[in-house]
């Protein structure tokens, strides 16, 4: 019996590299929390202008790739954007309950950090 199982990249190192990849092309990021460095789950909340945000989880596709989905859903045709205080509460909320959990916050003003898989829907 043969196992099609893809390697998966330690939490920790794709964290670095987003590190590093911000940093090259000048875009603000902080790692807000720190989780399990191999395993963990990343949240990942992209800033935007009037204090709104995308809120994104990091997930394996159907297809065994990594991808994400939004973590909060939207309510209207804003393409994910939520209000930064929600976003928040969310995050509050998931740190309580997973201590693995890694959140990554990017200043993404201008739409220039480009995320590594595609967005379910």
């Amino acid at each position: 019996m043969v196992l099609n199982m893809s390697a998966r990249l330690k939490t920790n190192l794709w964290v670095q590299a987003q590190v590093r990849l911000c940093g090259l092309n000048f875009i603000p990021m902080a790692v807000t929390r720190r989780g399990d460095p191999d395993a963990g789950a990343v949240l990942l909340k992209l800033l935007r202008k009037d204090g709104l945000c995308r809120l994104l989880r990091r997930t394996t596709t159907f297809d065994g790739e990594q991808g994400w989905v939004y973590a909060i859903a939207p309510n209207n045709a804003s393409f994910g954007d939520v209000a930064e205080a929600t976003a928040d509460g969310y995050i509050e909320r998931e740190s309580a309950r997973d201590q693995d959990l890694w959140v990554v916050e990017i200043e993404d003003y201008e739409g220039r950090y480009e995320i590594d898989g595609p967005i379910e829907m």
